[in-house]
């Protein structure tokens, strides 16, 4: 008698299976996902201050900054900014040094996720213009969070995010690492202020 197949999903507090293999896009919540991401501590936890600096409040950081960059994004397009790291509620945030150890095997997992989450609420696949956008803004923030937070130099930071970008107050303020409840809260708050009605 051979041995049952490893489990491949994961229970979620909604009382959703969501399966790693085959996501549904009905087993996609966003509670779910602000829950997982409030609590997922970037820079695997490596940051100064009393509380983690969390993928939660790193999505609403590179949205805001999304939107600097591109003044007045319509709803989809904010949604996307915010929801570019959604897969990691799950498969939670594995940092560079990692990715390069273990190679690109979990990247078909998370495409298969986000692309249960884009379908889930509607969104499209960007095109590549806004992708790189995207990933412009992804980096704006990693700069700031690994010299502000991360203990990286400026020439660090530099080497592996880019030329460092200024941002207004009210966007770096988003720098500030809050409780996880709170971001939690402002992240299902954004959520529901983009949704397209």
């Amino acid at each position: 008698m051979s041995a049952p197949p490893p489990r491949a999903w994961q229970r979620m507090l909604s009382g959703r299976r969501l399966d790693l293999l085959d996501p549904s896009p009905l087993d996609v919540e966003i509670a779910d996902i602000a829950h997982g991401l409030a609590r997922v501590a970037r820079w695997n936890g490596q940051t100064a201050g009393p509380h983690v600096f969390s993928v939660a409040q790193h999505s609403l950081l590179v949205e805001a900054i999304g939107r600097h960059l591109l003044p007045e994004p319509g709803p989809a397009e904010a949604l996307e900014l915010l929801l570019h790291d959604a897969p990691e509620y799950v498969i939670g945030d594995i940092i560079s040094p990692f990715k390069a150890a273990i190679g690109d095997s979990y990247k078909a997992v998370e495409r298969r996720l986000l692309a249960a989450i884009r379908t889930r609420f509607g969104l499209r696949q960007p095109t590549p213009a806004f992708a790189r956008l995207v990933k412009r803004a992804d980096r704006i923030a990693a700069h700031h969070e690994a010299t502000r937070l991360a203990g990286f130099s400026p020439e660090e930071a530099a080497r592996y995010f880019g030329r460092r970008e200024d941002l207004p107050p009210a966007v770096a303020a988003l720098l500030e690492p809050w409780p996880t409840a709170e971001t939690q809260a402002r992240y299902l708050d954004r959520f529901h202020a983009l949704l397209p009605p």
